[in-house]
């Protein structure tokens, strides 16, 4: 099983008057590969996934696959719902697409037990067995956690699953995760700590702010992985202002505002209920943005 891991960017999803802007989106992942990174993530929180249709899911990740088709670049695609059956139908789906691997939002809402969490993950486990799968751990937005127990347990008992993407901002949950089992792939799920998540032992990062910036994150990381945390270091602190303007309001709303004043993106448009920054915030994402190269198409 050829698992993902190393630098991975949380794609934004652009549209054009209410549609998926699939030109947008192609030149996109393109530009995630010409920097280096060594997977893009469609489909996922960034990529405002809780408002897409289910065809749009699987577009998106049809437009990854077929950019990233001869190159180095891995697609781990999200494939997550509060409906176990649901998130096994879209993995199912994204594996036929032709994915690497997939990642899956832990049950938001219904707020399951841990047993119920268990048995999730595993059913859609078995249902895509030869897919190398991630969990994604993001109590904040969900509800729920997935704590280390369920998270090892899970990792022991199904073969496929191969790793967990932390963002409960906990350095913590990585040193214990790891230190009860280094064979676990941990990746960071906050970009304002994924130095000190790789410098314990995580296998990589699923990164907003590399929408932005492909090439110091991928750097950043080829650089802790090699055993240069201070170079690591380095980049993350020159990020950390960039990393924190990018959450003054709910992801992906400061990252797709950054991406319209780059030029990256031709239409500054959202799903309801989310909708552009404030004025005030806007011009602190512009201000911030001043002091960083950001790189074209």
């Amino acid at each position: 099983m050829n698992i993902v891991t190393g630098s991975s960017t949380a794609l934004i999803t652009p549209f054009k008057n209410g549609k998926l802007d699939e030109q947008s989106y192609a030149a996109l992942v393109q530009r995630q590969i010409n920097n280096g990174m060594d997977a893009v993530c469609p489909v996922g929180t960034t990529g405002e996934s809780a408002t897409l249709t289910s065809d749009e899911d699987i577009r998106c990740m049809e437009i990854a696959v077929e950019v990233c088709k001869g190159t180095n670049t891995k697609v781990l695609a999200g494939a997550g719902s509060n409906s176990t059956a649901e998130a096994i139908n879209t993995a199912k789906r994204a594996q036929k697409c032709g994915v690497d691997a997939i990642f899956s939002v832990s049950p938001y809402y219904n707020k399951p037990s841990q047993e119920g969490i268990y048995q999730h993950y595993k059913a859609i486990a078995e249902s895509v067995s030869e897919l190398p799968f991630m969990l994604y751990n993001v109590p904040g937005r969900t509800g729920v956690d997935i704590t280390a127990d369920t998270t090892i347990r899970l990792f022991n008992d199904c073969a496929n699953i191969y790793g967990v993407k932390e963002a409960t901002g906990s350095l913590e949950r990585t040193v214990e995760l790891l230190s009860r089992c280094p064979e676990l792939k941990v990746f960071s799920g906050d970009d304002a700590i994924d130095y000190p998540i790789l410098a314990n032992g995580g296998a990589g990062i699923t990164s907003v702010t590399s929408n932005l910036m492909p090439d110091l994150k991928s750097e950043l990381v080829r650089l802790a992985l090699s055993g240069d945390f201070a170079g690591a270091k380095a980049i993350n602190d020159k990020l950390y202002p960039l990393n924190a303007v990018m959450f003054c309001e709910s992801n992906p709303v400061p990252i797709k505002a950054a991406m319209y004043i780059a030029g990256l993106i031709e239409t500054l448009e959202y799903r309801l209920p989310l909708v552009p920054p404030s004025l005030e915030n806007m011009k602190k994402i512009e201000e911030v943005m001043k002091n960083y190269e950001i790189k074209g198409l």
